[in-house]
């Protein structure tokens, strides 16, 4: 039988851009204290899209935390809470690659680390591409690829794509579209 834990009280240790960190204390049901990490994220949206011939458009970037280029659906955070995640996902779209979706349909919700972040990301499928540009911001760098889903599934399972949001979003739209 679950047992109730409750949070006492919440310190905001760090405030960042996107995130905020924080120490959550904790009533156990055993009688104990404990202190757990928290970090409270604003959100973000990502979006699969898919080109006429049926191809997906691919973000290469490179990442601070893992210290190498990584290969991810186009994504970002959005502006301010509340924001629609479509409203977000569209955007980061346009802003990554290049193109505006003439269909934005949603795939999933994804919680990217339930043991101590809230972060929620609404995953979208964009088709009927329309050409625009790019709008990176001053600090992002990145190349836009085109790949076969069957090739990036590949990468999937041999372990060159380990982005969550990517291989989660890839699998289920390999499930609901093919």
């Amino acid at each position: 039988m679950m047992e109730d834990i409750r949070r006492i009280r919440r310190e905001l240790v760090y405030k960042g851009k996107i995130l905020n960190f924080y120490e959550d204390y904790m009533a156990l049901p055993n009688g104990n204290t404990a202190v757990w990490d928290f970090i409270e994220h604003k959100g973000a949206a990502a979006v699969v899209p898919v080109t006429s011939d049926g191809k997906i458009l691919m973000v290469r970037q490179y990442r601070n935390a893992l210290e190498r280029y990584t290969l991810e659906i186009p994504a970002g955070a959005v502006n301010y809470l509340g924001e629609p995640k479509e409203e977000c996902a569209a955007r980061e779209l346009e802003e990554e690659t290049g193109y505006r979706a003439g269909k934005l349909e949603w795939l999933m919700n994804v919680n990217t680390t339930v043991a101590f972040c809230n972060e929620l990301i609404g995953i979208y499928v964009a088709q009927d591409l329309i050409p625009t540009s790019q709008h990176l911001d001053e600090d992002e760098f990145l190349n836009v690829e085109k790949h076969d889903l069957d090739e990036l599934l590949a990468m999937v399972y041999d372990g060159r794509i380990t982005d969550g949001k990517t291989a989660a979003a890839l699998l289920a739209y390999r499930v609901k579209y093919r």
